[in-house]
């Protein structure tokens, strides 16, 4: 994330030609991509990021504990994200399959990307104007499943894009890219709890990001030219349902799904949860508290707070995500997820065994060395072991997947857990008792995604 904000403009300053015409270098030789391609290939990333990060880390911890109360903001957060996730996981691999069968003029992805962010960018509106008191819990998740809905109308096509264009040799760096844009949109998404008095409060920080997706959708459409698509058969809803299974008979798609599953249901037992430690650990239960960070004043809220932990993340991150793609394609995909994955389950470690926000910060730039790598390989194993190149988005939305179903297991759970062992905490002199046992969870998964990796042969 820093040193990108140096080289974008000059890699983009390669002239128009180098934007308009990825897929002519790319439809049938599949020929070499430029970096500025490679960036721009990857914008959209960026703005899904900065939407879900913001949503998720701030806005919807916000609104749920306006919603539920403090006693039970666990639980409302969880059931929120139980419902938008499960429609994600149903809906991701039948609009991939739909776009693998589509013929049209401007291509197979980009109406789909078209069409599904205008009616992303109508719910942000809606949540910009839902007033998140206790009542508005119903509302709040009708509208949170659109945003889900039409989110992966948008992406679940445009994810095979970067199968789609890319040559093999080039897929680690391509994904270190996408890492990197990805780890952009999540700081620009992250500092939303800085950045809501100067928005508006949470209805502009809804508006801001509803801006955010338009204007990545059309450089997207501008600017990335798919490749010419082979025939293919009508789409039939039958014959999609019949084929979603389809790629699970490769043992490697199945392994690097359940890795990525487990790691990814770490990441929500911690992401979803990490303002409300910032507030009820760090700061002691207080909606008032001064974060220092080594005797100098931050934050005076845990949004706030949040906000810093995310920027260390960041900082972590915005190598690693590129660097770690391109030394997988020298190195293998392997090693770089076993390193990537032993620091997330490290820092997840600590978390539940230190309370102070000098600690929390830092591990904060750990995390992201290894989230921002593990991002970026993961992409480029997965891409490694499709098992049809003839179907790459209706085999990546089912590998989109292992990023949903998390979502509907981890936090549901992990929020019923936390609210019941902090009332159990609270009663036996243990206030933490919650978090500890969250992040212990967190670390047994990572540690399990990280480790059974070795399982899948078709990659180095």
């Amino acid at each position: 994330m820093p040193s990108f904000f140096a080289r974008a403009p000059r890699a983009l300053g390669k002239g128009a030609c180098a934007m308009r015409d990825i897929s002519a270098q790319a439809a049938d030789t599949r020929r070499p991509l430029t970096t500025a391609q490679q960036i721009v290939l990857s914008v959209y990333w960026l703005a899904t990021s900065a939407h879900w990060s913001a949503i998720l880390i701030t806005l919807l911890p916000l609104q749920a504990e306006a919603i539920g109360g403090a006693e039970f903001k666990g639980r409302t957060l969880g059931s929120i994200l139980l419902f938008g996730a499960l429609v994600s996981m149903v809906v991701a691999p039948f609009f991939g399959a739909w776009s693998d069968s589509v013929r049209t003029r401007w291509g197979r992805r980009k109406p789909f990307l078209v069409v599904g962010t205008i009616c992303n960018v109508a719910g942000l509106l809606v949540m910009a104007n839902i007033h998140a008191g206790p009542g508005a819990l119903p509302i709040y998740i009708a509208t949170f499943m659109w945003l889900q809905l039409f989110n992966n109308l948008a992406t679940a096509p445009y994810t095979a894009l970067l199968p789609d264009i890319t040559p093999p040799e080039q897929r680690g760096s391509a994904s270190g890219w996408m890492g990197l844009m990805s780890m952009l949109g999540t700081f620009v998404g992250g500092i939303t709890g800085l950045l809501l008095p100067v928005v508006g409060g949470v209805s502009g920080a809804y508006l801001m990001l509803a801006a955010i997706m338009l204007v990545a959708m059309l450089i997207t459409v501008r600017f990335v030219h798919e490749p010419p698509a082979p025939p293919a058969a009508p789409f039939r809803w039958g014959v999609a349902l019949r084929g979603m299974l389809a790629p699970f008979r490769s043992r490697d798609f199945g392994w690097v799904f359940f890795t990525r599953f487990l790691v990814i249901l770490g990441t929500f037992t911690v992401q979803e949860f990490i303002q409300f430690f910032m507030q009820d650990v760090v700061g002691g239960g207080s909606a008032e508290h001064t974060y220092t960070f080594f005797g100098i004043a931050l934050a005076s809220t845990a949004a706030a707070a949040t906000s810093f932990f995310i920027i260390a993340l960041l900082v972590g991150a915005v190598g690693s995500s590129l660097v770690a793609g391109k030394l997988s394609d020298r190195y293998g995909r392997k090693i770089m997820v076993y390193i990537s994955g032993g620091l997330q389950a490290l820092v997840v470690l600590v978390f539940a065994l230190s309370g102070r926000f000098e600690v929390v910060v830092l591990l904060g730039v750990v995390f992201g060395v290894g989230y921002g790598a593990y991002r970026s390989v993961d992409w480029a194993l997965i891409t490694d072991v499709l098992p049809n190149q003839e179907e790459y988005a209706k085999d990546m939305g089912m590998w989109h997947i292992a990023d949903t179903l998390p979502q509907i297991l981890a936090t549901p759970i992990a929020g019923a857990l936390l609210d019941e062992f902090q009332r159990v905490g609270r009663s036996n002199g243990m206030p933490t008792l919650g978090y500890n046992v969250i992040f212990a969870m967190a670390f047994v998964y990572f540690l399990l995604g990280t480790a059974l990796v070795r399982n899948v042969r078709g990659a180095r």
